[in-house]
């Protein structure tokens, strides 16, 4: 079966009650490992060869964090610069990612609506992650569009726990085969390939 990794990048969860929730929800089992970055690496000192050890153990890879000014947390990008080294990850010889899966889960405090050509930030949310995607494309993987959570801060607790079980069946699903990466394409989120599928299953 699949094995998933979830490198979760949260500099202040003690603030996120998205991410709070969604981390919850992350289920407890084989096959899948949650790492968390800033818990494992406080002083941006990333192990490279644990953590490449650690992709080359998985088939899915979910790059979990926060949108931080149209971006990833400092200590994700610090991840790839050290990570996805040349010769390893890309260029000449570099194959040791290929074929692997990758998607964002992230959250927002905008909504949704603010993430369109006519909304307040005037792109979507796919491009903002353009350069990420292509990352991992250059790496070889397949991209999937990403699992989002918008609109928090103006979410309650209660509001944000379909989220949450959403996330977790997500991740549940791509560990027992019951969902394919396939069926997650073609969709501007997950969240909406997800409810397409349950649309027609049922």
């Amino acid at each position: 079966m699949p094995r998933v990794l979830v490198l979760f990048a949260h500099p202040r969860l003690e603030k996120s009650r998205a991410n709070r929730t969604l981390v919850r929800h992350v289920p407890r089992i084989e096959g899948l490992t949650f790492h968390d970055l800033y818990e494992r690496y406080p002083d941006f000192n990333v192990n490279i060869a644990h953590e490449q050890s650690l992709l080359l153990a998985h088939d899915v890879i979910v790059w979990h964090h926060p949108l931080y000014w149209y971006n990833a947390p400092p200590l994700v990008k610090q991840w790839i610069d050290l990570v996805l080294t040349f010769g390893w990850a890309y260029g000449p010889g570099g194959t040791a990612l290929h074929g692997k899966t990758l998607f964002h889960a992230v959250t927002s405090g905008g909504p949704e609506s603010a993430y369109q050509l006519d909304g307040f930030h005037g792109s979507t949310l796919a491009e903002f992650l353009r350069p990420l995607e292509r990352t991992a494309t250059l790496c070889g993987m397949t991209w999937l569009p990403p699992f989002a959570v918008q609109g928090t801060h103006r979410l309650s607790e209660q509001e944000l726990e379909p989220a949450g079980a959403q996330y977790g069946h997500l991740l549940s699903g791509l560990v027992d085969g019951t969902l394919q990466p396939e069926q997650l394409r073609g969709a501007a989120t997950i969240n909406q390939a997800l409810a397409g599928l349950e649309l027609t299953h049922g």
